[in-house]
């Protein structure tokens, strides 16, 4: 249980939504299997999805991990909005550590060498990159992409909402594109994120967690690399790959630390930056406008959907 801040009486939801999201990816997944394997005769796409999967559970795994690790504290004397104490949540799990434990989420991609080593590079052209693509770009990538999505989020429907139109987008391109593994992936974990969504949207009754979080970037990566579709994957989330790189760099350059996305909630139902500059694409919403909670995720949203169909369009 953690606390909704965004809520006058701050109320103690469950979270974790990655899990309920995980069991229905799964079953989209076998589904297809079943089909494929009795129905169709067609075994030759099994082990890229089961290697997927396996990678996509042991993200699911670790942002389970810290899910649990969560501690409530109380900062004492912290007076806003005429409240005398305020709940925070605070991770037992070092920040350093996180990646750490996301890097054996690359070994099933890695073992069955997955995608294509070659790539075209700016003014150099097509390269082969040989082994250093599965033992060094791909879990790269895996670690890169399962911590960019917990970069942005903290808004009831935020992650699911955003991963439920991108998901859409790049299965429906996975799919006219020849790439059965990632579009199952990506249509199975769209399907998933609708039925959770109904439970995770404003007013929430469970929060996403960094079991979402970790598996929504879990679920990019392997269908990216499966599909071998990492420029469309690309640009279909760039607004979460820009947050993300920019808080990366005012964390080691010049803020040492993270900036949060969470806001100071107003008696109007608004919400706030508590920062006196836009450090993030939310930051940069809540010192421009006046936004409720759920127009601030669907603006995000919308964000997300222009550029999931702009990836669409460039690349199709």
């Amino acid at each position: 249980m953690t606390r909704d801040f965004h809520k006058t009486d701050k109320p103690l939801l469950p979270w974790s939504a990655g899990i309920p999201v995980v069991v229905g990816l799964m079953v989209g997944v076998l589904i297809f299997v079943f089909f494929a394997v009795f129905v169709f005769n067609d075994s030759s796409s099994l082990i890229e999805l089961f290697a997927g999967m396996t990678t996509i559970m042991i993200a699911v795994f670790v942002g389970f991990l810290d899910d649990l690790n969560v501690r409530e504290t109380k900062i004492r004397n912290y007076d806003y909005e005429n409240e005398q104490k305020r709940y925070v949540t605070g991770l037992s799990l070092r920040r350093w550590v996180k990646p750490l434990l996301t890097l054996p989420a690359a070994i099933p991609l890695m073992v069955i060498n997955a995608g294509h080593s070659t790539a075209i590079l700016p003014w150099i052209g097509s390269v082969d990159l040989g082994l250093y693509y599965p033992l060094l770009i791909v879990p790269i990538g895996v670690v890169v992409g399962t911590n960019m999505i917990n970069m942005t989020g903290g808004y009831n429907g935020l992650e699911a909402g955003m991963g439920a139109v991108y998901t859409l987008t790049l299965g429906i391109f996975a799919l006219t594109h020849g790439a059965p593994s990632a579009a199952v992936i990506f249509i199975s974990a769209f399907g998933a994120l609708l039925g959770v969504l109904r439970f995770n949207f404003f007013p929430a009754r469970i929060l996403s967690g960094d079991s979402l979080q970790y598996l929504l970037g879990a679920v990019l990566v392997t269908g990216a690399v499966l599909g071998d579709m990492q420029k469309v994957t690309a640009v279909a989330v760039l607004p979460l790959i820009v947050n993300a790189a920019y808080k990366v760099y005012l964390r080691f350059f010049k803020l040492k630390f993270f900036p949060g996305e969470l806001g100071v909630l107003q008696r109007n139902g608004t919400i706030r930056s508590k920062y006196d500059r836009s450090y993030t694409i939310i930051n940069l919403l809540l010192r421009k406008g006046r936004f409720t909670e759920r127009q601030i995720v669907l603006v995000m949203i919308g964000i997300e959907a222009i550029f999931s169909i702009l990836a669409f369009l460039v690349f199709y």
